[in-house]
């Protein structure tokens, strides 16, 4: 099944250098060594880089893709760190601000569990809700096939307006808009508030990503059927629609009336995180280079398998060689 947006995205040409820019925050993830050990009892930790946005970038450019990311971090040495680890990894690192207000980094430490994994987040003052309308380059949007955008960076001011002109500039250019709903109610000043911004992006947005607490954030029950949740999002500029659902795997609508469901591969997992960020990243990765719709998700949902049983999220995003040999494995 292939869609026109799916046909656009994949097209040659040259005046588009990149294939996403993901736009919302980067941190630092410190990962417990010991697996299944109660946090009392762990001896270290282990630093990564966390952040959807930032994991999203790359995922993808771990598979070959052009990605870019637009961020602000701490001018520290975490926020130097994670700045420096995500243009090792392949990604534009160029619209990664270095934050000198005395914002913060985000923070995620944690236990290493597959279930009840204990995850504490810090997010105080946190230097990605500084971005500002500044720094978003018009010419690196343009420059795009698609803007990927954290629902967090919508939460406040000035990540919001931000946020408002990448959207703006890609519907200028002919980017096409990428939703991570990424909703966390702690980051809004209400669920009202969230309602109505989120569901302005969603009208913009070519493609909507979310799992069902973040789509019920568009005022659907959890306990809506996903025909219904894809329903409240399919329409004006939306083109397809991903709902994810943990161990059930994910289901994938599109405007033109197509819909399927991707099941889950069955591995050793040890940690519950970061599987939605490897999905989306391997999506659009396969979906710029022509893959078809439904072997897209797949490979969707085979990177989100691998970094679930992973022990960590940035460096356990699979490249190319990883994946295929996975998929041959578990075809």
């Amino acid at each position: 099944m292939q869609l026109p947006l799916l046909d656009a995205l994949a097209r040659d040409d040259e005046s588009r250098t990149l294939d996403a820019v993901c736009l919302g925050r980067a941190g630092l993830d410190l990962y417990a060594r010991e697996l299944d050990t109660d946090f009392a009892d762990v001896t270290g930790f282990e630093k990564h880089v966390g952040g959807s946005p930032a994991l999203i970038s790359i995922g993808m450019a771990k598979l070959g893709a052009r990605s870019a990311l637009v961020s602000r971090v701490s001018d520290d040495v975490i926020g130097r760190f994670v700045r420096q680890r995500v243009e090792d990894y392949g990604v534009d690192a160029c619209s990664i601000a270095l934050d000198a207000t005395g914002t913060r980094t985000s923070l995620a430490v944690t236990e290493m569990r597959a279930d009840n994994c204990a995850v504490v987040i810090y997010r105080n003052a946190a230097a990605d809700l500084a971005l500002e309308p500044g720094d978003v380059d018009e010419a690196q949007i343009a420059a795009s096939r698609t803007l990927v955008i954290s629902g967090t960076a919508l939460s406040t001011e000035p990540s919001r307006s931000a946020a408002r002109r990448a959207i703006d500039l890609a519907g200028r250019h002919g980017t096409f808009v990428v939703l991570d709903l990424d909703y966390r109610p702690y980051t809004w000043t209400s669920a009202d508030e969230a309602r109505e911004v989120y569901s302005r992006v969603v009208r913009e947005s070519a493609i909507v990503v979310g799992n069902r607490e973040e789509f019920a954030v568009l005022g659907v029950p959890e306990s809506a059927p996903p025909d219904e949740v894809a329903a409240a999002c399919l329409g004006g500029r939306t083109a397809l629609v991903l709902v994810k659902d943990g161990g059930a795997g994910s289901e994938v609508f599109s405007a033109s009336g197509h819909h399927f469901r991707q099941g889950v591969f069955d591995v050793a997992v040890t940690k519950p995180f970061g599987a939605g960020d490897a999905y989306l990243s391997t999506i659009l990765a396969a979906l710029v280079n022509g893959v078809p719709l439904e072997e897209a998700v797949r490979r969707g949902a085979a990177s989100a398998a691998i970094v679930v049983a992973g022990t960590s999220c940035s460096d356990a995003m699979p490249d190319s060689q990883q994946l295929e040999e996975f998929l041959a494995s578990n075809s």
